[in-house]
């Protein structure tokens, strides 16, 4: 479905499809980077598959499917401006079919609030960036496979500094309020998440 929902996306503006295909192809080849091991299109298919559910209570879908697309277009495991390159790429083929200056904001925005996924006054962006951490909250058998793959990722650092930097995250997300900020996220998957983290922390501890 990833593939035809971004033809059709892109199909609304403009009738260039020989462009729709070029960008396609970008995705396509950048989420399939053999560096890759989460940040992949079965990511990007969980994503659309978590937002699907709770599309009527989205106000800009076009803007959503934008930011789906190319949160992760850019993915560099040593790099830490990975949302800021892929927000600049997204403003930039955006901007080559005419996207409306709006819808390119709107799309920024949401791919900045995955760096911390903290509460927005936009309601929109709290269930894409709920989406994007849904895997969070899954079963701790699909979790352990989530974390594995990241840890696949980062290959190149030693536990000992890898560990010292996963401990930081699981931290910072247990030490929110409210991991979930939309309540159908909040209810569907806090709780399963909150074990899952406290479970690798303690496995990263000992």
């Amino acid at each position: 479905m990833l593939k035809q929902t971004f033809i059709a996306l892109l199909t609304k503006y403009t009738n260039d499809q020989d462009l729709i295909t070029e960008l396609w192809a970008e995705i396509e080849r950048n989420y399939s980077d053999k560096k890759r091991h989460y940040h992949t299109l079965n990511h990007l298919e969980n994503l659309w598959q978590q937002l699907t559910e709770v599309k009527t209570y989205i106000k800009d879908w076009d803007v959503v499917l934008f930011s789906l697309y190319y949160h992760d277009v850019i993915y560099n495991s040593l790099k830490s401006d990975n949302e800021q390159k892929s927000a600049e790429l997204a403003e930039k083929r955006m901007k080559s079919i005419e996207i409306s200056l709006e819808i390119i904001e709107g799309c920024n925005a949401q791919i900045m609030a995955t760096k911390a996924h903290f509460l927005s006054e936009n309601e929109d962006t709290n269930f894409f960036t709920d989406a994007d951490l849904s895997v969070l909250g899954q079963s701790w058998e699909m979790y352990s496979e989530y974390y594995q793959n990241v840890r696949k990722e980062y290959a190149i650092y030693p536990d000992l500094i890898y560990n010292a930097g996963r401990k930081k995250v699981l931290k910072h997300f247990l030490a929110m309020e409210r991991i979930f900020k939309t309540n159908y996220f909040y209810l569907k998957f806090e709780e399963q998440a909150r074990v899952n983290l406290e479970k690798e922390l303690a496995l990263l501890t000992h």
